[in-house]
């Protein structure tokens, strides 16, 4: 029997001088999962864009239950982004986009 995909929801803030775009950001965070752990592995994680807040630097992706930590590791292990220097921190994870929000007071 098939289960449901548990969906979990991370805030990340971006820190760097520039701005960037969402799509320049997205294509870091897949580039780098897929460094990691290959074009399988990427696949797993159901990695998508939810919010970026550009002004803020706020974002919130979401990712599955399963490929959690495989997520975190590859976001932490970003020190570029295009080619300009950035570091992306996690702030939270949460099961609903509501508590995340609840638990960043964002």
């Amino acid at each position: 029997m098939r289960r449901n995909v548990r969906w979990r929801y991370l805030a990340l803030r971006v820190e760097a001088e520039d701005m960037f775009t969402s799509k320049e950001l997205m294509d870091t965070i897949w580039g780098s999962v897929s460094k990691l752990y290959g074009e399988y592995g990427a696949s797993r994680t159901g990695l998508a864009l939810i919010d970026y807040d550009v002004e803020e630097k706020f974002v919130i992706i979401r990712a599955t239950h399963t490929s959690l930590e495989n997520v975190r590791t590859a976001i932490a292990s970003i020190t570029k982004i295009g080619n300009k220097p950035a570091a992306i921190h996690l702030l939270a994870v949460s099961g609903t986009i509501k508590a995340l929000l609840k638990k960043t007071r964002h």
